[in-house]
């Protein structure tokens, strides 16, 4: 039996789909139903059920599956247990968060190269929702976000949290709590000025609008930005306030061109969660790799700034 056929039988199965299992392997449609094909004939048992909304599998599709999922993770630990960390080749699809990318991402990536240099690293910076649908779908291996996953194929774990400020442009005229003021009347007029956040239902806008609504303020002008740098740009030109990891614009406040608005509440640390999807000894590897890169990064930032979860 054609191993190959049954790699293309399991993402049938767990993408529901012919046209998604054939971009996921790199491969067309055609060469998709006609492994699928051959499988059946082999087996003497139809698979899968085709509907409107994509492939369901049969009750023998069912039974195979359990099988091939076995095979699968057979092979992949026997040909990993060959290879030795400077030998180990293959491509590894990684998606991380913007705020990842601006942290600690650089240095995971350059750890990795020294463990594995003949692996190829494909990466894909997107916001946590849409990674993790990537992730779920089979695009992509492992990704680095803000949330934790639950799912039969997937792992997550907590590796680090930034502490979160409030940061303004060095020449807004916007204050952070003085004398007279009470936490309340303080983070009111704040409230009062545009706030730059996260993309929107992200997990670092809904912190936002929370620490907001706690203080009886349902009105702030929160404006969501899916990119970091923008929402970088934007505060240095006094567009708003942003509310940021000091740690992603640390060059930026030791030059003056943005500040620190003091003696505010502020709104949760922002979580850095590696998902990945299971069956795969290299990705447990890189995974160990995050672990102790993340050490690293927090020690050199410093005590109150990050603190590592994990």
């Amino acid at each position: 039996m054609n191993l190959k056929f049954l790699e293309t039988f399991i993402w049938v199965a767990k993408l529901r789909s012919f046209s998604l299992a054939a971009e996921k392997l790199h491969s067309t449609q055609a060469a998709i139903s006609s492994r699928i094909s051959v499988l059946e004939q082999e087996l003497g048992a139809r698979l899968f059920k085709r509907e409107p909304k994509g492939v369901t599998l049969t009750r023998e599709g069912e039974r195979v599956l359990r099988h091939a999922e076995q095979v699968s993770r057979s092979m992949t630990q026997l040909y990993e247990s060959l290879q030795g960390e400077t030998f180990a080749y293959g491509t590894i699809r990684i998606g991380a968060m913007d705020s990842a990318i601006h942290s600690w991402f650089v240095d995971f990536v350059t750890d990795v190269m020294e463990h594995y240099p003949n692996l190829d690293i494909e990466v894909t910076s997107d916001t946590a929702l849409n990674l993790n649908e990537q992730l779920r779908r089979g695009m992509l291996d492992m990704v680095i976000q803000t949330d934790m996953l639950r799912d039969e194929s997937i792992r997550s774990i907590g590796v680090l949290e930034l502490a979160v400020v409030w940061i303004a442009a060095a020449g807004s005229p916007v204050s952070g709590r003085l004398p007279e003021d009470t936490a309340t009347a303080a983070l009111r007029r704040l409230g009062s000025e545009r706030l730059i956040t996260y993309s929107r239902h992200s997990r670092p806008h809904q912190d936002v609008l929370r620490l907001m609504q706690s203080y009886g303020i349902n009105e702030a002008r929160v404006s969501c930005v899916n990119s970091l740098a923008a929402m970088i740009r934007l505060t240095q030109a006094g567009f708003g306030v942003a509310a940021l990891p000091p740690a992603l614009v640390q060059d930026l406040l030791e030059r003056g061109t943005l500040r620190r608005l003091e003696g505010l509440e502020v709104p949760p640390p922002l979580p850095f969660t590696i998902a990945w999807r299971t069956g795969s000894e290299w990705t447990e590897r890189l995974v160990e790799i995050a672990v102790e890169t993340v050490r690293g990064y927090a020690a050199r930032l410093g005590e109150g700034a990050a603190r590592v979860i994990v």
